[in-house]
């Protein structure tokens, strides 16, 4: 007689996914945008938009291709995720900055500083921002100019409060300001720094408030 022995597997739990490679590497998705923005960053600072290959930048975030394409349909549609980021970072600053002083002097060095500062940290986005090779693409450039104009609101409303200037009058001071300062810290950018940060923005400054000074103060 031959006896059959049952032997009894444990049963599989389906509630235990399995861990796949893929699921290993995935990344919620906030995390993996800003992964490929930070990627594309610098893909398009050193090659410039239409030298900059999406292999490349799919391969410095090391992801697929398809993966890239899951996120930014277009190549376009990737440079301008990576804009609009840099300049809402920029924009905060510059608001920053003037809120964070009452007298107006204090004010100008305020909103100077904070351009080299974004410099500093960021000097990648900064030539992006005005170093560009898409300035003439139309929705690039309603970008940039939404940018100046926004840079320029933040201190245009100061001094038409203290100088009781129309509005026109105000932004007219301020564009010019916020002007002066891109300027100056692109021209400190490409000199690679050779003065140093606080030097430049007492510098610059400086020469800003003594332009705007002159004008009277409203009371």
């Amino acid at each position: 007689m031959v006896l059959h022995t049952q032997v009894q597997f444990p049963a599989y739990d389906h509630t235990i996914p399995l861990m796949t490679t893929d699921s290993k590497n995935r990344l919620p998705r906030d995390e993996r945008r800003a992964q490929l923005l930070n990627a594309a960053l610098e893909v398009f600072t050193q090659a410039g938009y239409h030298s900059a290959p999406m292999d490349e930048i799919a391969d410095r975030a090391s992801v697929s291709k398809p993966v890239l394409y899951q996120h930014f349909p277009s190549k376009l549609d990737l440079y301008l995720a990576v804009l609009d980021l840099h300049i809402d970072s920029l924009l905060f600053d510059i608001q920053k900055a003037v809120a964070s002083k009452t007298d107006n002097g204090d004010r100008v060095a305020a909103t100077v500083a904070a351009y080299f500062d974004f410099i500093n940290h960021e000097g990648e986005a900064f030539r992006l921002l005005f170093e560009s090779d898409m300035a003439i693409e139309p929705k690039v450039r309603e970008r940039l100019t939404r940018m100046t104009y926004d840079c320029a609101a933040a201190f245009s409303a100061v001094i038409s409060l203290e100088t009781g200037m129309s509005k026109e009058v105000s932004m007219m001071l301020a564009t010019g300001l916020i002007g002066n300062v891109q300027s100056a810290a692109r021209h400190w950018l490409e000199r690679d720094q050779k003065i140093s940060r606080e030097e430049a923005v007492v510098l610059v400054s400086g020469q800003i408030w003594r332009g705007i000074s002159g004008f009277p103060r409203h009371d």
